[in-house]
């Protein structure tokens, strides 16, 4: 093996690392950060204190980071589970204390056969491990959206309403 890239991603121990879509590489620091990086560049982060206010950052340490592509799953010291967007780290799902202790790893179900009849209805699973010899299945709820039908209707709809509205008000502009 042969280093391309050396640069400095956090103050102290890197505690996990995961490889990502589009080259991108996700680390869970000692500093209690977790990152998002393009070659050597910060694309994003995480800090207890910006995403979840009124909780100390000393309280919280990210120590497991894996990204599916469409989301970031993340494990504790504390043994919370979370999962974000991937690309804005938005949170979706959060259990404080899902484990009795540290989240040593986590893993999304693969999007196999297998995987899929696992998922059910769901848009995610995340598999969390941690120090209380505890295995658990994270279950991310489908988002609800427009259907496409709705949503074409929605603009038919607009635009015969301004056409009405612009006969009212200009009689004879058709």
């Amino acid at each position: 093996m042969k280093k391309t890239l050396e640069f400095k991603a956090h103050d102290g121990e890197i505690e996990d690392i995961a490889l990502g879509p589009d080259n991108k590489v996700v680390t869970a620091g000692r500093d209690f950060q977790c990152c998002v990086w393009q070659q050597d560049q910060l694309v994003t982060g995480l800090r207890w204190h910006e995403n979840l206010p009124g909780i100390p950052d000393k309280a919280y340490r990210y120590q497991a980071c894996r990204d599916s592509g469409t989301f970031l799953g993340l494990g504790t010291v504390t043994g919370s589970v979370a999962i974000h967007i991937a690309f804005s780290l938005q949170r979706l799902y959060y259990v404080k204390e899902a484990h009795g202790i540290v989240v040593t790893d986590v893993a999304f179900v693969p999007e196999s056969q297998p995987g899929r009849e696992l998922l059910g209805g769901h848009e995610a699973a995340l598999l969390s491990v941690a120090v209380d010899s505890r295995c658990k299945l994270h279950l991310l709820p489908t988002r609800r959206s427009l259907p496409v039908w709705l949503l074409l209707l929605l603009c038919a709809g607009l635009i015969v309403a301004t056409i009405l509205l612009l006969q009212l008000a200009f009689p004879g502009f058709l």
